[in-house]
């Protein structure tokens, strides 16, 4: 999609002499056709070779990834710790009050966060609570302050699938026999749900964490944006402005092995939690 874009990364408001942009072209891998380009391109990631960066000359994407991948990881991890936080005690609620006020809110809420994408609910936080209010710095990446808002935007978002899950995985268990049996034995509806329903209801949530942490890890590029985050997706949003291929390949790359790796630990949590899908 990149190749089919006009512009190259070494367009510039100068003009460049022929022979220094031939020699460019040629250092660089893009006076290759671009099946050569691609091939060349794949074997460099296999064999974790990776290729030079023309918009930041001397680094490799490589080096783009190590410097700037621990901030979209702590960004990513704060986003998905602040939609657990949030989601699964609404679901929850939800669920033990059910078809009351406190099933209605919440459920309604969740949908309004579903519907709002980051990039409207980041400037509306900002504009709330950094611009107004002035109880949170309105972009960077410095101290624990500067974290709120971005990790808040991103999980948001998130926490709204997952209350919804939670409550439906809930329900779902609060009607089996089992739990039937502990109602009649006596005990009390805390200990019923956070005892003995808690551990099935959740699993929606287990199965959804998969995609969902590779997801705020690597669709944090419009929170990075926003509020400024020094991490990768930041960068990859300006590799593609830039027309850094070879950039763009790698953070493609990357975060096509992290989708792999999250969704192993999500089916080895899923095994632990849950007798039955273990093999004999």
């Amino acid at each position: 999609m990149i190749k089919a874009t006009p512009g190259s990364p070494f367009d510039d408001e100068r003009k460049v002499p022929p022979a220094v942009l031939e020699k460019q072209m040629e250092y660089y891998g893009y006076g290759d056709s671009l099946l050569s380009q691609y091939v060349n391109l794949l074997y460099r990631h296999i064999t974790f070779d990776f290729p030079p960066i023309a918009s930041v000359p001397g680094l490799t994407s490589g080096d783009i990834i190590k410097e700037h991948f621990g901030t979209s990881i702590e960004l990513g991890l704060l986003g998905m710790a602040a939609a657990l936080l949030i989601g699964i005690p609404a679901g929850i609620l939800a669920s033990w009050k059910k078809n009351t006020v406190f099933d209605y809110i919440p459920m309604s809420l969740s949908m309004t966060g579903i519907c709002l994408p980051t990039f409207v609910i980041g400037p509306i936080l900002a504009l709330v609570f950094a611009l107004q209010l002035k109880w949170t710095p309105v972009s960077g990446w410095f101290g624990w302050e500067y974290r709120i808002l971005p990790a808040l935007t991103l999980g948001l978002f998130y926490s709204a699938y997952i209350a919804r899950m939670t409550r439906g995985g809930m329900l779902e268990v609060l009607g089996l026999d089992y739990i039937r049996t502990a109602r009649a034995k006596g005990l009390s509806n805390a200990a019923v749900v956070f005892k003995h329903a808690l551990r099935g209801g959740i699993m929606p949530v287990v199965s959804f964490l998969g995609p969902a942490i590779a997801g705020v890890i690597s669709g944090s590029f419009v929170v990075e944006t926003i509020f400024q985050v020094p991490g990768l997706g930041r960068h990859f949003v300006q590799a593609a402005l830039n027309r850094d291929h070879s950039l763009i390949v790698t953070t493609v790359f990357f975060y096509a092995i992290l989708i792999i790796v999250a969704n192993i630990i999500v089916d080895i949590v899923q095994i632990y939690l849950n007798p039955k899908l273990r093999y004999d």
